[in-house]
């Protein structure tokens, strides 16, 4: 009881702006505040927030000095992976506590490769046994999609200097079963490479004009990290010169406002949302309420859970039943102006049948 009346006492004094189009997180929230504001993330300004205590945002809502100078904000979370849209260097120099949700939807984006990877067998079925997937990052997500590249009989290359300098100086990590090797080598060796990297300016273009000219064998590009990793002007000369045979793009240059030139040429392509399963949103919402309850001293609510799938969904144990990309991807191309739309208003989906 105790624990409610503390929840109580706080909700009286704390107001929250929330983006309208995260999910499931509204009835915990308002379990904590006296007030909680829903607006669309790429509107919310500097009067929205002046007088709020806390900010849940998405990539979509840029949280620097033009939004929160003179503000109340002590707190912003973002239910994502990424941060790059917060300025953190001025928040942390502010006082601004921030938090965003690492590994959240890893689960999500392996489920999005697997996919890929499963409607691609047709179209590599010429190509020599085993395929060889190179994995550029291999942090939360990258990690997984070794995994699932490991599951479908793959050889599986990674590059992330970061990570094999971190694991040389522990001393040799026997959970890692995957070889690192240079960039040149996946260049040289990968049928298909994908990109699980933040965006910073160690990785702006890392796929670059050269990194194209350098690919030996042709391979299939992903790119479900973040746009600005691949240089998309690039990435479509590959396509067109043979460089490249396929492509499959989910986070692009200048969202919302994609090249349609590249979308149609793309194998699959989706508007932002490999990272869009119900899991992976619950357990973002879950990050971002335990940081929040944290900061402000409250008492942890219970945890929210993903709704279930609709009863008579049919599943007989192929992963392509529980969710395929080409679906998003049709959508997309027959309708590549609703962008945010399909983002924003995305269906359920669940990374597992329960």
């Amino acid at each position: 009881m105790g624990n409610w009346i503390l929840l109580f006492i706080f909700a009286s004094e704390m107001k929250i702006v929330v983006d309208d189009k995260i999910p499931y997180i509204r009835e915990t929230l308002e379990m904590l505040a006296d007030e909680v504001v829903y607006l669309k993330g790429s509107d919310i300004g500097p009067e929205d927030v002046k007088d709020a205590d806390a900010l849940i945002v998405r990539t979509r809502t840029h949280c620097d000095e033009q939004l929160l100078k003179g503000s109340k904000v002590q707190f912003v979370a973002t239910a994502t992976i990424g941060y790059d849209h917060l300025d953190t260097a001025w928040l942390e120099q502010n006082h601004i506590a921030w938090t965003n949700c690492p590994g959240c939807n890893a689960g999500s984006v392996a489920q999005y490769i697997e996919s890929v990877l499963l409607n691609l067998k047709p179209r590599t079925s010429n190509l020599k046994s085993p395929l060889t997937l190179g994995v550029v990052g291999c942090g939360h997500v990258g990690s997984k999609v070794c995994r699932v590249g490991e599951r479908l009989g793959m050889r599986v290359l990674v590059n992330d200097p970061p990570l094999e300098k971190e694991i040389m100086r522990k001393s040799h990590d026997e959970t890692n079963t995957y070889p690192f090797v240079s960039l040149e080598t996946i260049e040289q060796e990968a049928d298909i490479i994908t990109f699980h990297v933040p965006l910073d300016e160690t990785t702006h273009y890392l796929a670059d004009k050269s990194f194209f000219q350098r690919l030996k064998k042709k391979p299939v590009i992903i790119n479900s990290s973040r746009g600005g990793v691949v240089d998309e002007q690039a990435l479509l000369q590959a396509l067109e010169d043979g460089t490249v045979s396929q492509a499959v793009i989910d986070t692009w240059e200048g969202e919302p406002d994609i090249s349609r030139t590249l979308l149609n040429k793309t194998f699959i392509g989706t508007p932002h949302i490999a990272g869009y399963s119900a899991d992976g949103k619950v357990n973002a919402d879950n990050m971002v309420i335990e940081a929040l309850c944290r900061h402000f001293s409250l008492a942890l609510p219970p945890k929210i859970e993903p709704p279930k799938l609709h009863e008579g969904f049919s599943y007989t144990g192929s992963p392509l039943e529980l969710y395929n990309a080409m679906n998003d991807s049709r959508k997309l191309k027959t309708r590549p102006e609703s962008f945010e739309d399909l983002r924003g208003n995305y269906p359920l989906r669940r990374e597992k049948f329960n």
